[in-house]
């Protein structure tokens, strides 16, 4: 097999001899050069050949397709003349949606997606009455198929998108019956992000003498695209979400949040329309015509969050999409990579969040080893920090008003309220800023600088460690030290706050004491510490520099901070009994009882 590496060199779309009309198209799509998945395949597929496309998403690889197909395509003929494969109903509405767009100077060009959760009736209608491009779920194709209403004896290519995606949902079987019905003069095209074994199957079974293009990437993601992540507990997130829409959220632009399940997402959406946001749900439990009303709201700018789960915003295309909130930690770092991509499309600067529980600290890790990048950490907003932002929007909006506004007739009734008030016209203008503002104020209810330590949720309890940041602590040594020492589950342990010299944890009120009394003496990565109930006054305290500490470290607790040992031990039960010593540096520590939880 064949291997290319496509490279990003500046070349135009009409160095592909595509039809004129399919280049007018794409200069009027606003498309300057192609991307380097776009380089390397469609020339190979002008010329006939098979290939195979390693792309992740978000790399430009439907126009990949899609346009070679739209020029070997014959308009006067009404045979199913190309099959697109994809493995969600969303990203085959997106496929058919951009093939249109690419087509629209063909003449009567016609693409149908085909997906279960649409009348079946209605498809058949516009299969009998004559179809070129096919692009649809397998599920539905197979069923088209079998029932005879699909007929594609003369079908000239067959395109696979997402491949891997497919064998993730379980439809690697269908998609191999359908690949053994086709005409076996087909050209084939097989794009997907990742090659598992069953894939790579696929490709050496179904494909001829294919040709194999990768993109060179140094990451996995979309480079115009930030990643952060934020510290929370379970209890805290929906507090944190909201404050985080309202200082990080840019007017105009689209919120699509995460949720691990259906349910979840559902009910999300309805806790952020109660507090006056925009949202919508979307997940499989919707039936397809209001999810898709749902995309067109979120196109259109008549809402501006989506509460979605995984399937469902597979395949999710919108411009307005500026921040990503993973509200749940995806199920593996491939999912991360899918959800991120909805994001900093089309060159624009995207950002993305995600929230991380105490134990979620490995698979942060591990997503960042896959995607070889760096998440950076963001703070939670306070209390103040929203206000400021109030503050802020009302000023441009009034900036705005009277730069681009004629306000002569406000400006006589200002005076005449002031005459026949006797007020100030200022105060008058702050009567109007008050109307205006609405059921969101702007005062600030607790001091910015002593918010952290007075904040906490409902029905815990905040604690106050005299270690942080310096003293090389994070969130899974507290979790570790508090867990084994106060023989409490780790799960009950609420938001971590680690600063720069002292630390903040959230415990169930029931049990504080517990915790207070069995973790006097104790020591965190093998550090004497204090711990208390925090206070507001906590906050003007000085804490020791690190040098002052007593840093009793065994050896390997420092060697091994960042090794897979030590993320396993602040897991485990600490070794109860007697303490390990070691006589000889050269002989390990005994092995440690594994935990009872």
């Amino acid at each position: 097999m064949e291997t290319q590496t496509a490279e990003n060199n500046e070349i135009s779309f009409a160095e592909f001899n595509l039809k004129s009309e399919i280049l007018k198209a794409v200069n009027e799509l606003g498309y300057e050069a192609p991307s380097p998945i776009q380089q390397k395949t469609i020339p190979l597929l002008l010329e006939g050949k098979d290939i195979i496309g390693q792309a992740q998403t978000g790399t430009g690889k439907t126009a990949a397709f899609a346009l070679p197909v739209l020029h070997s395509i014959n308009v006067k003929s009404s045979d199913v003349q190309a099959l697109v494969l994809t493995p969600t109903r969303e990203l085959a509405i997106q496929v058919a949606e951009a093939i249109h767009s690419y087509a629209k100077h063909l003449g009567r060009v016609r693409v149908l997606p085909v997906y279960g959760g649409q009348s079946i009736s209605q498809q058949i209608r516009h299969l009998r009455s004559g179809v070129q491009i096919i692009v649809g779920t397998p599920g539905r194709v197979m069923d088209h198929m079998r029932r005879e209403t699909l007929d594609i004896s003369n079908l000239k290519m067959v395109v696979l998108d997402e491949a891997d995606e497919m064998l993730r949902m379980g439809f690697i079987d269908d998609v191999e019956w359908i690949l053994s019905h086709t005409p076996k003069e087909r050209q084939t095209a097989l794009f997907s992000a990742t090659m598992p074994r069953e894939v790579r199957r696929i490709a050496d079974n179904y494909l001829n003498e294919a040709v194999n293009v990768q993109i060179e990437v140094k990451t996995l993601t979309v480079p115009t695209v930030k990643q952060f992540y934020l510290n929370v507990s379970e209890r805290q997130k929906t507090d944190a979400l909201t404050r985080l829409l309202e200082t990080e959220a840019a007017p105009g632009e689209a919120v699509l949040i995460f949720h691990r399940t259906k349910v979840g997402a559902a009910e999300l959406a309805d806790k952020l329309q109660a507090r006056g946001y925009a949202a919508e749900p979307m997940h499989g439990d919707m039936s397809q015509s209001l999810r898709e009303t749902v995309i067109k709201k979120l196109k259109n700018g008549k809402i501006e969050i989506v509460v979605a789960t995984d399937v469902a915003a597979r395949g999710l295309d919108v411009e307005r999409i500026s921040t990503v909130v993973n509200y749940d930690m995806p199920s593996d770092t491939e999912s991360y990579v899918h959800r991120i991509g909805r994001t900093g499309r089309a060159g624009r600067e995207g950002r993305t969040i995600l929230f991380v529980t105490p134990r979620q600290q490995r698979m942060m890790r591990d997503i960042e080893r896959y995607t070889k990048q760096k998440i950076e950490p963001i703070k939670l907003p306070t209390q103040a920090d929203v206000a400021a932002r109030r503050v802020g929007l009302i000023k441009e909006k009034i900036i705005a008003t009277l730069a681009e506004q004629d306000l002569e007739l406000y400006l006589s009734l200002v005076e005449d309220l002031a005459e026949e008030t006797s007020r100030d016209i200022a105060e008058i203008a702050a009567a109007a800023v008050f109307l205006t503002v609405g059921d969101k104020p702007i005062e600030v209810n607790v001091e910015p600088e002593r918010e952290q330590f007075a904040y906490s949720e409902e029905g815990m309890v905040r604690l106050f460690i005299d270690v942080g940041r310096r003293h090389q602590i994070s969130p899974g040594d507290v979790v570790g030290a508090i867990a084994n020492e106060a023989d409490i589950p780790g799960k009950a342990i609420g938001a971590i706050d680690v600063n720069d010299r002292f630390t903040l944890v959230d415990i169930p009120g029931e049990l504080v004491e517990q915790v207070l009394k069995k973790m006097q003496r104790s020591k965190i990565r093998q550090l004497n510490m204090n711990i208390r109930r925090a206070s507001s006054a906590d906050a003007e305290t000085p804490r020791e520099k690190p040098s002052e500490r007593e840093r009793e470290r065994a050896p390997w607790r420092d060697a091994g901070r960042d090794s897979g040992r030590d993320r396993d031990f602040i897991n485990r039960r600490e070794f109860k009994g007697k303490k390990a010593k070691r006589k000889d540096s050269k002989k390990p520590f005994p092995k440690r009882k594994k935990s009872k939880n």
